[in-house]
């Protein structure tokens, strides 16, 4: 298949398919003015490569990690995504209870990933 250790290229999939899927979900926000229809219309446009992505990241990722696992990285990856998109594009800072409630959700993807004897 790829030369690409399974972690790696599940863990880029998810990358950039989150990138997709915060610009199709919150891109829309800089331009109010633009019709709803419209504005569904192309999340739509922009979404279809966030599954074109995201569904072989998991396909490839399923077995080398768990469901619970994957679901935890996509998550993980979508907060950092979306911190990062927040501040550039939409320009919103983050603010100290959002690093607070980000440490929080990093204490879940701990215990999930945490091999108990």
């Amino acid at each position: 298949m790829s030369s690409f250790p399974v972690p790696l290229l599940t863990i880029g999939l998810l990358l950039v398919s989150n990138v997709f899927m915060t610009f199709a979900w919150y891109g829309h926000l800089n331009y109010k003015s633009a019709p709803l229809l419209t504005v569904i219309v192309v999340s739509w446009g922009i979404a279809f490569f966030e599954y074109v992505l995201m569904v072989p990241a998991n396909r490839i990722g399923h077995g080398h990690f768990s469901a619970a696992e994957l679901k935890t990285i996509q998550e993980v990856i979508t907060l950092s995504v979306f911190a990062v998109f927040s501040v550039l594009y939409l320009k919103e800072p983050l603010t100290w209870n959002h690093f607070v409630g980000f440490a929080f959700i990093a204490c879940g993807a701990f215990f999930i990933f945490h091999k108990w004897a």
